[in-house]
């Protein structure tokens, strides 16, 4: 068995037709199998390991080169991707050699955070992952918008395609990027294949020349569904606004669908609108993202509440030894050693309270530490919950 890292060009015909087999239909059509060609450019910074037997390729696994915001800090994070095995070569542990190696490299180059969408949650769980919200789909009506035809707001919309207003839009997303917590933004080398796709319409909130919400969306057709995508909006008046220009459509689309955060409440937006709101988790084939931190570096100087406590972190390759988290200053301090820890955490428990997705007595409840009631007051001091956003899907 080899495990090597590939060149961008061997791509074509060794791990993107495995991940393919993985992730589409197939057999694949010719013609599917050229356009992997059109891929390249927007893979070209990835990292993809590959194990090989016999000049054979048996699994395959990418990381992007990414950036999430964790509680107020940009740090660059490993966007795992693509991890796929062959059919005659699952279940002989390829893809955990895989993991370990890529998740070591992107480690070592300074990738403090990662994140992925399992194709099984408990899989990834093993690695310290922790499950992290999935975006709701809203559908309604437009005609249900009716009220905010009426109404009179500041600023204004703009319309145009996205490959026009590719710059305006990923200046916003990089604003995003800076201002809410959990939300992940692609490299500019694979962010542009939006732009150079140019398959979406973009409409753009300003206020004060200001951009302060941005929709991408598509129509299918005449009577159909309005397509977006993820509805991003500083406050309700950027919503509103971007809510206001899809009311427009009253008379050509039957209904709009959208994406939205999962601390997102459609069902408050306006007065009678009738809207559907889903968030399905299924396996295989519909998965939320997971998310760890790969080193305590990413917590080192955090934004964090008053608590202090000693953790013993256990069972995991990255992460280990006891450490004294202090918040007394509002920045979380880490000191290794000392006396004996009121708290043991794995790693997926440690990433469930940075990233604020479980509350201590979960992580206790859930068998990813054993956190007693003076250590969870401590931790939850520390880590207050907050909903992250992922917004990228990879």
């Amino acid at each position: 068995m080899i495990l090597r890292r590939l060149a961008p060009d061997e791509r074509l015909t060794t791990s993107f037709p495995l991940q393919a087999y993985a992730f589409e239909a197939s057999p694949l059509s010719n013609a599917r199998v050229e356009a992997f060609r059109e891929y390249l450019p927007y893979n070209k910074g990835n990292r993809t390991l590959v194990v090989e037997e016999c000049g054979e390729t048996r699994a395959a696994a990418s990381a992007i080169p990414m950036r999430q915001n964790l509680r107020g800090e940009v740090l660059p994070m490993a966007g795992v991707a693509g991890v796929a095995t062959h059919p005659l070569a699952r279940r002989r542990g390829h893809v955990r050699e895989l993991l370990h190696r890529l998740l070591d490299e992107m480690r070592d180059e300074g990738h403090p955070l990662t994140a992925l969408y399992p194709f099984r949650a408990g899989f990834y769980e093993r690695f310290g992952y922790v499950g992290l919200p999935k975006a709701r789909t809203v559908r309604f009506s437009p005609a249900d918008l009716a009220p905010l035809l009426r109404a009179e707001l500041p600023g204004e919309v703009t319309w145009e395609r996205i490959g026009a207003g590719y710059a305006g839009y990923r200046a916003f997303t990089e604003r995003c990027l800076r201002e809410r917590h959990g939300f992940a933004v692609f490299p500019e080398f694979r962010a542009v294949g939006l732009r150079d796709r140019d398959d979406r319409w973009l409409i753009s909130a300003k206020i004060d020349g200001t951009t302060v919400g941005a929709l991408t969306y598509r129509i299918d057709d005449h009577g159909g569904e309005l397509v977006g995508d993820d509805l991003l909006a500083t406050d309700p008046y950027a919503r509103a606004l971007l809510l206001q220009f899809l009311a427009r459509h009253v008379d050509q689309v039957e209904r709009v669908s959208l994406l939205v955060p999962a601390d997102e409440l459609p069902e408050l937006w306006l007065t009678d609108l009738a809207v559907h709101v889903q968030a399905r988790v299924a396996r295989p084939g519909s998965a939320a993202p997971m998310a760890r931190l790969l080193s305590l570096d990413a917590l080192a100087g955090l934004p964090c509440g008053p608590g202090r406590v000693r953790v013993e972190l256990v069972g995991d390759r990255w992460l280990a030894g006891t450490h004294l988290m202090d918040g007394t200053t509002g920045q979380l301090e880490l000191t290794s050693g000392g006396p004996a820890p009121t708290a043991t955490l794995t790693a997926a428990g440690l990433s469930a309270l940075a990233y604020g997705v479980l509350d201590p007595a979960e992580v206790d409840l859930r068998g990813l530490g054993e956190v007693g009631p003076a250590a969870g007051a401590e931790l939850r001091r520390l880590f207050p919950r907050e909903l992250p956003y992922i917004f990228a899907d990879f």
